[in-house]
């Protein structure tokens, strides 16, 4: 077992038993890192702060251009993947093709991640963020939701401009994420390798991650610079961080993906897709 599980399934029992959400020290790498929190189910996520970043980037692919100045506002992430464990516990089931109760839960789509969401905040006593038969996400509910877009590539990036969290080397890479390189034919448990700055794993590879924004491929160039939420309308939600199958490229925090919102249902595959919770900061 990691460090970094053992001191997740430490922080649950201790929240267990105390029945309510707590605050813990700050994980990654020293004071550049936010506060953390544990939920009432022991799981960990990151109070991210508010700020400003530049989106895209200029090199990278059309979908990535132009780059942008966003500010956002505070907002708590999980500091891992949404681990077949943690899936199991709300919705009944485990989809995932490599099965083992710490790795991310896969071959789920965003339809899927998003019952997730509502039966997670429902468990809490929160209010669920999405409405099922509309797919609407009330931002102003407390309940858990997937990141937007702008949210996701700002908590991966945690402070930096470089093409990954650790910089611009690819050498580097391999100590902070699983991919084609390195994944041996398959996914690993969360929070195996070295977390980004604010203390979140596997935000490159392991599982792509679905966010709550509708994929658009020219969306930076119209979208708001305060807490952009992506286009009003598509045919495919956005899925970011690469996976286990990427080329370091896949990986970049700039890189894109999408797919439709049921893909992953289909039979046979789509062992790639994942997803990790957001919630509003209060």
């Amino acid at each position: 077992m990691s460090l970094s599980i053992l001191r997740q399934a430490v922080a649950a029992l201790a929240v267990t038993l105390l029945g309510c959400e707590r605050r813990e020290a700050p994980g990654g790498a020293g004071a550049a890192a936010p506060p953390r929190i544990v939920t009432p189910a022991g799981i960990a996520m990151v109070l991210v702060p508010a700020g400003t970043f530049v989106r895209g980037d200029a090199g990278g692919e059309d979908d990535e251009k132009p780059p942008r100045a966003v500010a956002l506002a505070p907002f708590y992430l999980d500091a891992t993947e949404v681990s077949q464990r943690s899936f199991e516990a709300v919705m009944g089931r485990n989809p995932s093709l490599h099965r083992g109760p710490d790795f991310p839960v896969e071959r789920v789509s965003w339809l899927t991640a998003i019952r997730y969401c509502n039966m997670r905040s429902r468990k809490e006593g929160r209010t669920p963020c999405y409405d099922e038969a509309t797919l609407a996400c009330d931002f102003a509910a407390d309940g858990y939701r997937l990141p937007t877009e702008a949210e996701w590539e700002y908590a991966c990036r945690a402070g930096t401009s470089t093409p990954y969290a650790c910089g611009s080397d690819i050498e580097k890479l391999a100590r902070y994420a699983w991919f084609k390189d390195n994944a041996s034919g398959g996914t690993h448990p969360v929070g195996q390798k070295e977390p980004n700055r604010w203390g979140m794993y596997d935000m490159h590879g392991n599982v792509a991650e679905w966010c709550n924004d509708f994929y658009g491929e020219r969306a930076y160039e119209a979208e708001a610079t305060a807490d952009p939420r992506g286009p009003e309308t598509g045919d495919e939600r956005v899925l970011r961080g690469g996976h286990w199958k990427s080329a370091p490229p896949g990986l970049r925090s700039s890189a894109r993906g999408s797919e439709p919102p049921g893909f992953a249902d289909v039979c046979f595959g789509y062992e790639t897709y994942g997803f990790r919770c957001a919630r509003t900061g209060r």
